[in-house]
């Protein structure tokens, strides 16, 4: 590994750093942000959409819950359809669409002899990403079909191109083409593009993403991020955080199109570390231990999820480059390797870092909740209470979470507030609609993520029922009938004004009422 002019990591490494700390003190910090989160003024109604079908593991090592499906991301498929993807990470891709149709089968790893293996722990294993290239649907372009998706894999099943001693399963990124993208299944080739062995069970890939906000013929434009866990178990013991020889605990940045001379990806000409030597060179941004998901704004900034240990969760800007402290630091604090004490407390911060690292935008602890699970900035029409918020959940007791984005600064955490929900017009949490046994603690468990549609509405998915629910302003549109056409109209602004639904032809705005509010007809 390539040291890059750090002290020593590892726990010794660390030991050494905090005597060298004049009058530090290495008291743990019982409760390091004393500070609640408080239910704020904003109540959404969340209304059923979809739900998906039932699905089982296929098998029950401890801790396994009985999640109904194990859902995890809702997002846009390109092209002009108002089609929408989701996965279960028990193996299956479905396709629906803005107007609620029944969800079907697109693709199924678990049938498609590419050793999908989730047995280990199937509550974090599994299909756990899929990105559609942003051509997908333009043909004769570079990317037309192609899509990819991130999942756990056999050990044994192919030669890693990064391979820890010991893995127990790989982390893979596949690549398929579709012959006919507007196809309701996937028929097609297929091809290997990535494969990172795991020492552990947990802290896999997760997101992988284009940057929505790249255009056509930028350098950016059409670069696939991919997010990696620090090998998996507790407190990165080997500190992979802090390493740069492989790309765990990072995000990393490749160009899945550029298969000159053989290879299988390319790598960006601007990666902030392809000319260092002893370097993986794919890697973007690194010192994470688990982020799981992140997105960007249409400013073009990344938010990031990266879900903590035993004291703090986060929510970070991406910044090429940066270093975000793990496993030194966690949120705006010390971790145990980094004063010389044991790894699960939190301890107030030395005086200097040993080098730069880039801290939270927000942050909150576990007597708050527990796994924060990403979510996005929101800016689409239907909800303008939360325009300029980043929405996010805390997803094992499904807790609902903003934050305002207009003046963030890296080390300065800003407020979070709770958003209400209501559910057929009565406000409740989450838990008592959707939870299931928690096989972690006493209690129910949620499991709750976000995702995204074409318009930049924002959709709740939860693992305990299996459904997706859309978010929707219960301050104008409350009754049943309003609500049902809200989930299933899309409208496009016509050249006169007037509006168009899902390609029927522009109608004029009734009287008194704006286009974006005018009912769809069927």
């Amino acid at each position: 590994m390539k040291e890059r002019g750090r002290l020593p990591v590892g726990w010794l490494g660390a030991a050494a750093l905090a005597a060298s700390v004049t009058g530090h003190a290495q008291t743990a910090l019982v409760d390091p942000i004393p500070e609640t989160i408080a239910k704020g003024d904003i109540v959404l109604e969340a209304v059923p959409f979809v739900r998906a079908p039932r699905t089982t593991d296929p098998a029950k090592p401890g801790r396994t819950n009985d999640a109904y499906a194990r859902i995890q991301y809702l997002l846009p498929v390109p092209g002009e359809a108002g089609r929408l993807a989701f996965n279960d990470i028990r193996g299956v891709l479905y396709m629906t669409d803005m107007r609620a149709a029944e969800p079907v089968v697109y693709l199924d790893l678990r049938t498609a002899g590419v050793a999908f293996y989730n047995d280990r722990f199937p509550n974090e294993a599994g299909f756990m990403g899929f990105a559609f290239h942003p051509e997908f649907a333009t043909e004769g372009a570079p990317g037309f079909g192609k899509l990819y998706t991130a999942f756990s894999a056999r050990p044994g099943s192919g030669t890693a191109d990064y391979a820890p001693e010991g893995a127990v399963q790989h982390s893979v990124l596949l690549e398929w083409t579709a012959s006919d993208p507007a196809a309701g299944a996937f028929e097609g080739a297929m091809r290997e593009v990535l494969r990172v062995g795991q020492f552990e069970s947990n802290h896999n890939v997760g997101t992988i993403a284009f940057n929505p906000t790249a255009e056509p013929g930028s350098a950016e434009y059409g670069l696939l991020y991919i997010c990696l866990g620090d090998g998996g178990r507790a407190h990165d013991p080997r500190d992979y955080g802090q390493r740069l020889d492989e790309p765990l605990g990072a995000i990393i940045r490749i160009d899945p199109l550029d298969t000159a001379d053989g290879k299988s990806y390319g790598i960006p000409a601007d990666n902030p570390f392809v000319d260092e030597e002893d370097v993986a060179p794919e890697i973007w941004a690194y010192g994470l231990r688990h982020p799981q998901q992140f997105s960007w704004d249409r400013n073009g900034r990344m938010f990031i999820g990266e879900i903590g240990q035993d004291r703090i969760e986060e929510v970070n800007i991406g910044v090429r480059g940066a270093n975000y402290g793990w496993r030194l630091r966690e949120g705006m604090f010390a971790t145990g390797h980094a004063v010389g004490r044991q790894p699960s407390p939190v301890f107030p911060r030395p005086a200097e870092d040993p080098e730069p690292f880039h801290y939270p935008v927000a942050q909150y602890d576990h007597d708050e909740g527990f796994a924060i699970g990403g979510g996005y900035v929101y800016e689409g029409s239907d909800v303008p209470e939360l325009l300029g918020k980043y929405l996010f959940t805390e997803f094992p007791r499904g807790r609902l979470l903003a934050i305002d984005t207009a003046d963030l600064t890296p080390g300065e955490p800003t407020e979070i507030t709770e958003l209400r929900l209501q559910f057929d017009g009565q406000e409740r949490d989450l838990a008592d609609v959707a939870g299931f046994r928690n096989t972690y603690t006493n209690g129910l468990r949620v499991d709750a993520r976000l995702g995204i549609d074409h318009n930049g509405e924002l959709y709740l998915l939860t693992k305990g029922d299996g459904w997706i629910r859309k978010l929707v302003s219960t301050r104008e549109r409350s009754d049943h009938a309003t609500i049902t056409w809200l989930l299933r109209r899309r409208w496009e602004p016509c050249e006169d004004g007037s509006t168009t639904v899902l390609g029927e032809d522009c109608e004029a705005c009734p009287e008194g009422m704006a286009c974006a509010d005018v009912p769809a007809t069927d």
